[in-house]
């Protein structure tokens, strides 16, 4: 099953260019393109990683990014935030929001792919950490 992942970004061209480029890599992509579809559509579709653009009109990408992490269904999923802020004080105002990654637009699809793929490794693992190994005796 491929892994899922919610893109959340307002410009139409940059929308299709990463869910194309995530569905190339294997994943399944999720298009939203208005933030305020973004928290329900995150709990319908249940993504393994959030793509988050920051500059969203109505709602920012940092007040979604909190609203996920304050999320008890949301909270653990992994979000990378996408933006043309691209200032050292920028990347820390996006990580202490709650994303665990950041890349900054124009993007770089190398690196956009790499971050995709760090942290989805890191999902993998928290999954594999969760999932009891059978050949252990539960009774021990």
């Amino acid at each position: 099953m491929p892994k899922r992942v919610l893109v959340v970004e307002d410009n139409e061209l940059n929308l299709k260019l990463f869910c194309d480029l995530l569905r190339a890599h294997g994943y399944e992509a999720e298009p939203v393109r208005d933030g305020r579809e973004a928290v329900p559509a995150a709990r319908r579709f249940r993504p393994d990683l959030v793509i988050m653009d920051v500059q969203l009109p109505h709602v920012t990408g940092f007040e979604l990014i909190r609203q996920m992490q304050m999320d008890a269904a949301l909270g653990r999923i992994p979000i990378m935030a996408v933006t043309a802020y691209s200032s050292h004080e920028d990347e820390e105002r996006i990580r202490a929001a709650g994303a665990r990654s950041y890349v900054a637009k124009p993007i770089s699809l190398a690196r956009f792919v790499d971050q995709v793929e760090k942290l989805m490794a890191t999902v993998g693992d928290a999954d594999a950490a969760k999932t009891p190994d059978p050949r252990e005796d539960p009774a021990r």
